[in-house]
């Protein structure tokens, strides 16, 4: 061991930020460390060495999980310029000792530890549990967290990102004195949230006195081991807590700090990310508003702002818009006019971003929409190298794929499935469960032929899912029960019964029994208390479908059939209070669900869920101030569903006719009534010379007024039926049924026409000896 005192320095950076990489790299090959220490997970130590693979193309992201429960996690991403990815290839290429030196989460990932469910809270991290309420935090809890907005709002930015992107990240050069004015604003920023009385009992402060201590603890160590020239790179805000890790006492306070934290077991990976998942958008707090524009920065230092604006117009032009290369060049003059109005050296992303929507897209937003996700956000996606250590999902996915014989190709192709094979039925569970979660590898198609075993889909697979299947290691440890708790969380989130109903088929569809119960049970919960009658009442033909006639896959439906004959009386109870006060866009609508819950019930041939949805609707065919169109539909399915004679529809379609009720509001009643069916009419015995009376008797002002509604209606009955109808009006003596109750009319003279010739056809002795020749 040296007696030399080790050469420290600490260099703190914004995560994937090209500026800070570019003078962290140009402070590396100055300071030339023989030991770097990064913020990053220790645990994640092995892993390192990977980073110098030629297949290895970031964007990467390492995984951490807990070996019992993976979906238990955090995962690290890295794009090229991102700091600690510069470190890393820094002191590989230089033969430096690398290691990560945060707090190991095999500490972080226990459950209790910060006397909180374990959550991955650090500021680089992507979390996979939810983040505490930032609403209630206090002012030294916000700086912590965002230490950035306060800067940018002292200097009158709109947010951090675009304070840090206009001092540090567009500047040119790669001056490495920048770490010093970053320390000093961060140790300002640190000494105002320190100052808070109540900061040792807040939770997340805690964990972040953990992680700081720990980062010390490793500085001292590496001091220790004789290395001459240490670099610390870790996030700005910890770069003044860091500088005291040979502060008098620190070692003691730290020791106390990391004292007794219980551990668990971990495992880590490499997996490939994508520009998109590492935006801010996407939820990653740590994330950037613009990574395909940094990596245009990092790339691409010099004339910086013509090479993005030609991408730009390369772009549009490739969508056939016109983008002239004098339209380029207007653009570079005008954001870099911009710059020089607003004091800075070189295009901001912002002045890039108005001279391309006046020069180039003449301020229509939608080439600028284009523009932003090809070139602000970008679609890159990153590689590792194939013996790398793999996600939980990926190797549960590779696995199925392997025993199920199918290939993630690009290649697209149709397969049809016999859901009565187990290979073909389990193929089905695979596919199903990869659209839960957001993997659409399959699109359903309608099968050809006869019989519900077949099943049709139409497969192309996309390279941008490999990240999707990584990001799934969220949620469970393999593709089902990744699947099963997307699922859930979107019953949690769920604010409809009806949001819930149409889960339960696909889950059903992809064999998720256990995700299936937990449903029905929310949904049991959500109908108990909800008092949307419409919505219990949209949730019902779904069910009742999937419990009348199960499923080819053999999944138990029993339990589907317990929650109909839950919401069915729930929605017969409400119904007549429920279609009060509408208009005609609402009325309609009701009227669709009252139709659909009917057909459910009939479908379901239960006669105690009949009895009650019948009762429902006598009590709403007798309201007389609910909608017309409503009052005239519950009356057509008594009527359908033999509860109504043809004389008791008679009467109840008179008293609607008559000039008490108001012409419009007859018309909403015929509306009502007739829709989408005239048989009632062709069937209904007087109900047509009911109707006819009524319209003759309307004066000409009236009859003016209705005759759009009326032929609104008549418009939705099928052309055979209006034809019968006109028929029975026009000649009534001669039109009569078959007498089967088809609707069909015989005609005897053009019958008789016809007669000689299937004598001829057929012989005399096939037709009945009586019949005579109309000839």
């Amino acid at each position: 061991m040296s007696g030399t005192p080790s050469d420290i320095r600490i260099f703190g950076i914004r995560h994937h930020g090209p500026g800070s990489a570019r003078s962290l790299r140009s402070a590396l090959d100055a300071f030339r460390p023989d030991c770097l220490l990064i913020e990053g997970p220790p645990d994640a130590d092995a892993l390192i060495p990977l980073v110098a693979d030629p297949a290895m193309v970031p964007p990467v992201a390492l995984l951490v999980y807990r070996a019992d429960r993976p979906q238990t996690c955090a995962f690290f991403p890295f794009a090229a310029f991102s700091p600690e990815w510069v470190a890393m290839r820094h002191g590989l290429a230089q033969g430096a000792a690398l290691r990560f030196i945060d707090l190991p989460h095999a500490i972080r990932l226990v459950d209790g530890f910060g006397s909180r469910e374990a959550a991955p809270a650090e500021s680089d991290a992507v979390p996979a549990v939810p983040a505490a309420d930032e609403a209630t935090a206090g002012t030294p809890l916000a700086i912590r967290r965002d230490p950035l907005g306060e800067l940018a709002e002292a200097a009158g930015f709109a947010d951090g990102e675009r304070w840090w992107d206009a001092f540090i990240e567009s500047r040119a050069g790669e001056d490495g004195d920048v770490f010093a004015a970053i320390h000093e604003a961060m140790a300002a920023l640190r000494e105002g949230a320190d100052t808070d009385s109540a900061r040792s009992a807040d939770e997340e402060a805690f964990r972040e006195e953990a992680r700081e201590a720990h980062m010390r603890t490793s500085i001292r160590k590496a001091a220790r081991e004789g290395f001459a020239r240490i670099a610390v790179v870790c996030g700005a805000w910890h770069a003044p807590a860091l500088a005291r890790h040979d502060a008098k006492g620190q070692v003691g306070l730290d020791a106390a700090t990391l004292k007794g934290l219980a551990r668990t077991k971990v495992a880590c990976a490499w997996a490939p990310w994508s520009y998109e998942r590492l935006a801010t958008a996407s939820g990653y707090r740590a994330g950037v508003l613009s990574p395909e524009w940094y990596d245009t920065l990092w790339n691409h230092e010099d004339r910086v702002a013509a090479r993005w604006l030609a991408r730009a117009a390369s772009l549009l032009r490739a969508e056939d818009l016109d983008a002239s290369p004098a339209s380029v060049i207007e653009a570079v003059r005008l954001a870099d006019a911009l710059a020089g109005f607003r004091g800075r050296a070189r295009p901001s992303l912002d002045d890039l971003h108005e001279a391309a929507q006046a020069t180039l897209c003449f301020a229509d937003p939608a080439p600028m929409a284009l523009i932003r996700r090809k070139l602000v956000i970008g679609e890159r996606l990153g590689t590792t190298p194939p013996d790398s250590p793999g996600t939980p999902v990926e190797a549960d996915f590779t696995a199925t794929c392997k025993s199920l014989r199918l290939k993630p190709e690009a290649v697209a192709g149709d397969l049809v499935l016999d859901l009565r094979k187990d290979i073909d039925l389990a193929r089905s569970h695979f596919l199903n469960r990869l659209r839960l979660i957001g993997i659409p590898w399959g699109q359903r198609r309608q099968a050809r032929g006869r019989g519900t075993f077949k099943e049709a889909w139409f497969l192309s697979w996309q390279p941008e899912w490999v990240v999707d299947l990584v990001a799934a290691s969220a949620d469970g440890g393999t593709v089902a029960e990744a699947a099963a708790s997307r699922v859930r969380l979107r019953a949690r989130e769920a604010t409809r019964v009806a949001e819930l109903s149409s889960l339960i088929g696909t889950l059903l569809d992809a064999d998720l029994a256990g995700a299936a119960d937990d449903l029905i049970h929310a949904l049991n919960d959500r109908a108990a208390v909800s008092a949307d009658v419409f919505d219990l009442m949209e949730a019902l033909p779904p069910l009742a479908e999937l419990a009348r006639y199960g499923s080819v896959r053999s999944a138990d439906t029993g339990p589907v059939l317990g929650v109909v004959r839950g919401l069915v009386p729930r929605a017969a109870a409400g119904l007549n209070a429920a279609c009060q006060s509408l208009d005609d866009e609402a009325a309609a609508s009701a009227m669709a669900r009252i139709v659909g819950v009917s057909a459910a019930i009939a479908l379901l041939e239960e006669p105690d869920l009949s009895t009650t949805w019948n009762e429902a609707l006598r009590g709403l065919a007798d309201q007389a101030h609910v909608h017309g169109r409503v009052v005239g539909r519950a009356v057509r399915l008594l009527f359908d569903g033999g509860l109504l004679t043809a004389a008791q529809a008679g009467d109840r379609l008179r008293l609607a006719l008559s000039r008490a009720s108001g012409a419009a509001a007859a018309a909403a009643w015929i509306d009502g009534f007739m829709e989408e069916s005239g048989m009632a009419l062709i069937h209904g015995g007087t109900l047509l010379a009911v109707l006819d009376d009524w319209l003759s008797g309307l004066d000409a002002t009236i009859f003016t007024e209705l005759l759009p509604l009326l032929r609104r209606t008549f418009a939705t009955i099928p052309q055979g039926e209006r034809r019968a109808i006109g028929e029975a009006l026009v000649r009534p003596g001669e039109s009569v049924t078959d007498g089967e109750g088809t609707g069909r009319y015989f005609d005897a003279e053009r019958a008789a026409r016809v007669l000689p010739i299937l004598r001829l056809l057929l012989g005399p002795e096939s037709l009945p000896a009586t019949t005579e020749d109309a000839s």
